[in-house]
């Protein structure tokens, strides 16, 4: 009997709080046992909470409280989709990142953690720039492929007190092929009290008309035969935000090439890219002639992103 079969044969019979823990905690053990990263208790206990509209500890306080009927039917469709291997950020339409609670959907990328190495360096040479500059001056940044706004809006919410203090006017723009994307990141902004963020459809440069004291992106750099791709949470995004052609360097390329006429005098670039990367990538840097080419390597202690700062003419 499949897991899907098991659990719905208990819906006739009721459950308290403890008991679906439980059940679907084993459902989603033998359902997800190939990625030792995933956490079948703490994903159960995240739809519950989803599911009641109560929070863990009172999950667990009340652990004897019976589930209604409705509440049980719709845990077996989400519990289903988990147990497909669908990403617990689609299911529950949210997930959190460096500070902000953002709204995903299957027409972006889900968020993760090594991009904030990416947020990171970002913040570090972007503080330093505002606070070299004069009152009444402007900071201008770009977020590339914004996807659901994460690094645009990360960038803006912890540059806005800086820029206030030093009276510069920031600027924080993010740019994406895809209308829905487009329509996601306007709304994460709203979500996070950051309307002031522009966002904007653009094929990567060929809609925007402004130069940027610093551009970001986290482009597509999976080769198209990649066996990653039919694995875990990269089966269910889109293919468009993760494949790129060259073996995956193509839009890496494009956009360090290209970066330079949308850049002012000493603007950086920074990119997130695969861990096998990090050297190709410094080479094209190098070959386009970037100044002060450095990689930082992720939490993992693997390379994940790579700046250059665009040469004085």
């Amino acid at each position: 009997m499949s897991a899907e079969n098991s659990y719905s044969s208990t819906l006739n019979h009721g459950l308290s709080y403890g008991e679906w823990l439980n059940r679907a905690t084993e459902i989603l053990a033998r359902g997800l046992a190939q990625d030792p990263f995933l956490n079948p208790k703490g994903d159960a206990i995240l739809l519950l909470q989803y599911v009641s509209g109560r929070t863990k500890s009172a999950l667990l306080a009340f652990a004897e409280t019976p589930l209604e009927r409705e509440q049980l039917a719709r845990l077996e469709a989400l519990l289903a989709r988990r147990s497909r291997g669908e990403p617990m950020a689609y299911i529950l339409g949210e997930t959190e990142f460096w500070s902000l609670s953002l709204e995903v959907s299957p027409a972006t990328l889900i968020p993760r953690p090594d991009t904030e190495i990416l947020v990171e360096q970002a913040l570090s040479l972007a503080k330093s720039a505002i606070g070299g500059l004069s009152c009444g001056a402007e900071f201008a940044l770009l977020d590339l492929g914004t996807g659901s706004g994460a690094i645009a809006l990360a960038l803006a919410a912890e540059l806005q007190a800086p820029a206030e203090r030093q009276g510069v006017s920031l600027k924080v723009w993010g740019a994406d092929f895809v209308p829905e994307a487009v329509a996601l990141a306007q709304r994460n902004g709203r979500r996070n009290g950051l309307d002031w963020v522009s966002f904007k459809h653009s094929d990567w440069f060929a809609d925007i008309d402004y130069r940027f004291d610093m551009i970001v992106a986290n482009p597509p750099y999976i080769a198209p035969a990649d066996s990653h791709l039919h694995r875990g949470d990269l089966r269910f995004e889109p293919l468009s935000a993760l494949v790129a052609p060259e073996q995956g360097y193509g839009d890496l390329r494009h956009i360090i090439q290209s970066a330079p006429d949308y850049l002012k005098q000493e603007g950086w670039l920074l990119l997130e890219h695969g861990w096998l990367q990090g050297e190709k990538v410094r080479r094209i840097f190098l070959q386009n002639s970037w100044e002060q080419v450095a990689t930082v390597r992720d939490y993992g202690d693997n390379d994940r992103v790579t700046m250059g700062c665009r040469k004085k003419k």
